[in-house]
């Protein structure tokens, strides 16, 4: 078990490495940011020499850095201010960008103690031991006990179930407990009296962001033809156009029709009536 864990944490590891290289200054986002560590921000100002658009943006850059890390630009950088600072865990290091911008940063990793400090930004990027490590440091009231906003967080990040059973139980050969570290998951173990809360957390799989692609249409491209709806009123179909000018002469064989309209007896009729009633 511990081998299996420990070759996919130095394949992590590995990956995370790969990424930080590829990172710049220019691809670091606020969620990002917290895959990199001191010395990746000093190699990326190194990268980004004589880069205008950086030196412009400069201000934009720092804010995403201040998401993940302490930083102090100094602007003595005597020795007394600099051991003050390494005694601090800092490191420091000074950059020319150009000629006439010469930075001189303290930079130290954010650290993640309490559960206060967790961010839906970071908590993508801490693994589940990291997570037990800052839930047991922090409270003894099971997992209930946390804030709702807090829970959100940590759900967002990993799955989490809670089971609570007798210390005695807990162990129990082919019990959740056994089924849950068997599957990957990591556990903190809250006291409760001779019971005992049992929290299950595992870092969720990363899901692929679809993104939608919309095309435009430039001025020189031909769009789809569609029908033309010149519609007006359906009435305007219907319209009948009557001559308006009649001529005898106009008469003929072909165009004429004399229409006779034959009215039935209304004795007549009331004779079949009677006719009918009789017969019944």
């Amino acid at each position: 078990m511990h081998g299996k864990k420990e070759i996919t944490r130095k394949n992590y590891c590995m990956k995370e490495d790969s990424n930080n290289k590829a990172l710049s200054l220019k691809t670091l986002t606020k969620s990002n940011v917290w895959d990199i560590q001191e010395n990746d921000i000093f190699r990326m100002l190194e990268g980004a020499e004589k880069d205008t658009e950086v030196i412009e943006n400069l201000r934009r850059y720092t804010d995403i850095i201040k998401a993940a890390f302490l930083l102090e630009d100094l602007k003595d950088d005597s020795n007394i201010v600099r051991g003050k600072y390494e005694k601090m865990g800092y490191k420091i290091a000074t950059v020319a960008l150009d000629e006439n911008t010469k930075l001189t940063w303290a930079v130290k990793k954010r650290p993640i103690m309490r559960v206060s400090d967790l961010t839906y930004e970071n908590i993508q990027h801490i693994s589940a031991a990291k997570l037990v490590e800052v839930l047991e440091r922090n409270f003894g009231g099971g997992w209930d006990s946390l804030p709702q906003s807090i829970q959100d967080i940590i759900e967002s990040g990993f799955d989490v179930s809670t089971t609570t059973l007798p210390q005695n139980r807990l162990h129990k050969p082919g019990g959740m407990y056994e089924k849950k570290v068997a599957d990957g998951f990591d556990v903190l173990e809250v006291p409760k009296g001779t019971w005992v809360e049992a929290i299950f957390v595992k870092v969720k799989p990363q899901k692929e962001k679809l993104r939608m692609q919309f095309q435009s249409h430039s001025d020189n491209e031909e769009e789809d033809d569609l029908p033309i709806d010149d519609y007006k009123n359906h009435d305007d179909d219907d319209e009948i156009v009557e001559p308006t000018d009649f001529s005898d002469e106009d008469l003929n064989e072909d165009n004429y029709r004399t229409t006779f309209v034959i009215e039935s007896d209304p004795d007549e009729e009331a004779g079949s009536l009677e006719d009918y009633v009789d017969e019944e």
